[in-house]
């Protein structure tokens, strides 16, 4: 099959776990960008990325790359792609604009100019302007500009991938699936130890941990947009989909606890592992943190607590990461901790210190990760 160029997008700090999932895939030629990875496949690649990739929000095919320094050079460069290669009149599409630079500020107007030159084309050519669906549409473009260089994909993956499909429900401040399986990945988990959310929510860490300890496929429960797609092989991605079913394991025993105070995210949880498939691989029970005694030793711990955004929370937020602090300390030792936070001020007050520190976005929030490593007794070597 012929090899084309192919870039997965990603959020920023999981460039490079993404590129070692390429290359476990046997991605050519990987190229880390910022927030993307570029690299060469061919189709079975391409569909097996949207099938297999945990860290990926979209993959996508370029097909033009140009330069443009005002509206009318972006509009007759667009206007000169051969559309009818990738849709017909009678599809709908959308397009996804992303615009950094000073040359086009305004992400919107650059994509009404990408829609106006593309149902020119076809009304020039078919007498008829194909229709738009910001919603549900046959086939989804992206539009990357950066200063003067554009660059027009197809859209693979349709609704990102952090939408797995398995959320029936959510709690309020819910942790991004795309997120939460770069974590594990950054963190080490190797889908043996003990891990433990004990501020679960609707349950992302503990249903991505299993998802990967199972080695379910993060994209079986849901469709793409390539599906839709006039070169669209079905044999291919029928035959993908019955290799992951069967690469599934059956016998993992490794032991997936989650834990929370409340009775509705414990709910959600237990409902959205239900729809993965894996509920009877996690252990959701009701527990307050810090009223929690029960000494744990040797696991992986994982979690990602409060922010608490609001100004007023701050004195607030500050006591409560300073129990966090304690209670770790008092009921996990010998135990690895990684605690991701938006509030960078209250995760100093955990009063522990980080062997390991990691910058990351959740949404549009700067957020840390960091790891403590919890002893009982001293670190320190004993003297000769």
């Amino acid at each position: 099959m012929e090899l084309f160029n192919i870039t997965a997008t990603t959020f920023f700090g999981l460039e490079n776990v993404l590129k070692d999932e390429l290359e476990a895939l046997g991605a050519k030629d990987i190229s880390v960008l910022n927030r993307a990875v570029m690299f060469r496949g061919d189709t079975t690649l391409l569909y097996k990325c949207n099938l297999w990739l945990r860290t990926a929000l979209k993959v996508l095919v370029p097909i033009a790359k140009f330069n443009a320094n005002d509206e009318r050079a972006l509009y007759n460069q667009i206007y000169k792609i051969d559309w009818e290669k990738y849709f017909s009149v009678n599809q709908t599409f959308a397009i996804d604009p992303v615009t950094s630079g000073t040359v086009f500020t305004h992400s919107k107007y650059a994509s009404l100019k990408m829609k106006d030159a593309i149902c020119d084309f076809f009304r020039d050519r078919r007498g008829k302007r194909p229709d738009v669906d910001t919603e549900y549409p046959d086939i989804r473009f992206n539009l990357h500009i950066y200063n003067s260089e554009c660059i027009v994909s197809l859209d693979s993956t349709g609704v990102p991938m952090s939408r797995r499909g398995y959320k029936a429900r959510q709690t309020f401040a819910p942790l991004n699936e795309v997120m939460a399986a770069g974590i594990l990945k950054i963190a080490g988990w190797d889908g043996q130890q003990t891990l433990l959310d004990p501020m679960c929510g609707s349950g992302t860490f503990p249903i991505e941990a299993c998802l990967m300890a199972r080695n379910i496929a993060p994209g079986t429960f849901r469709n793409f947009a390539f599906e839709k797609w006039n070169n669209y092989d079905h044999e291919i991605w029928s035959a993908l989909k019955k290799e992951a079913k069967n690469a599934v394991k059956r016998d993992a025993n490794t032991r997936i606890i989650g834990y929370d105070n409340d009775p509705a995210a414990l709910d959600a949880a237990s409902r959205n592992a239900d729809k993965a498939g894996v509920e009877d691989f996690i252990d959701f029970d009701r527990m307050d943190f810090f009223k929690n005694e029960e000494p744990f030793r040797n696991i992986f711990v994982i979690m990602n607590p409060p922010y608490g955004e609001r100004l007023e929370d701050a004195a607030e937020m500050t006591e409560f990461y300073k129990n966090i602090g304690n209670r770790l300390k008092a009921s996990y030792t010998d135990s690895k901790v990684w605690v991701l936070s938006g509030n960078l001020g209250a995760l100093k007050n955990l009063g522990l210190h980080p062997s390991r520190k990691v910058k990351l976005y959740n949404g549009a929030i700067e957020c840390k990760l960091e790891c403590f490593e919890l002893y009982s007794g001293s670190r320190k070597r004993p003297q000769n």
